[in-house]
C-alpha cells in the first residue's frame, strides 16, 4: 500500500486553528492523509476550541499540543501554517519537494466580549476552516 501524503499543519501554540484543522482533515480525508499539526509552542488544547470541535461532531480528545517536530517537518508532503506568526517564524524546510502554503486565520483565543461573543468566535473560525479543508480535499490546494 503506498504511503499516504502527510499534511502537518503549523501554528503558534498548536491549541486552537491547527488542532481544528487537523481534527477537520483526520475525520474529512483520514483516508487520503495521514494529518499532524504542531506549533513553535505546546499551548495545550484550547477547551474552547474542543467545545465548538464536538458541537461540529469532532473530538480533539484524544489530541496531544505539540512542538515542531524537525523529522515530521521533513517527511511532510505539505506543510500549512495557519497564523501569520507560524509562517513568519516556521523553522527551515529541509525537504526541497514539500508543498509550503499559509492559510491565515484570526487567532480565536484573542477574541474579548462575553462567554457568547468568545464563543461565536471561535465557531466563526472554525467554519472558515472546515470550508479551507474542504476546498483542499476538492481541489487538492
Amino acid at each position: 500500500m503506498d504511503k499516504k501524503p502527510l499534511v502537518y499543519f503549523l501554528c503558534t501554540g498548536n491549541s486552537c486553528r491547527s488542532q481544528m484543522a487537523e481534527g477537520f482533515l483526520r475525520a474529512m480525508g483520514g483516508d487520503r492523509y495521514e494529518v499532524k499539526s504542531a506549533g513553535l509552542e505546546a499551548h495545550g488544547v484550547n477547551p474552547r476550541a474542543m467545545q465548538v470541535m464536538k458541537e461540529a461532531g469532532i473530538d480533539l480528545g484524544g489530541h496531544s499540543s505539540d512542538v515542531i517536530d524537525p523529522q515530521l517537518l521533513e517527511q511532510a508532503d505539505y506543510v500549512i501554517t495557519l497564523c501569520g506568526h507560524a509562517d513568519e517564524h516556521c523553522p527551515v524546510i529541509p525537504n526541497p519537494d514539500v508543498v509550503k502554503w499559509h492559510w491565515g486565520f484570526d487567532d480565536p483565543a484573542k477574541a474579548t466580549g462575553t462567554e457568547e461573543e468568545i464563543q461565536d468566535r471561535f465557531r466563526q473560525v472554525r467554519d472558515s476552516i472546515q470550508a479551507r479543508i474542504e476546498q483542499f480535499l476538492l481541489t487538492g490546494k
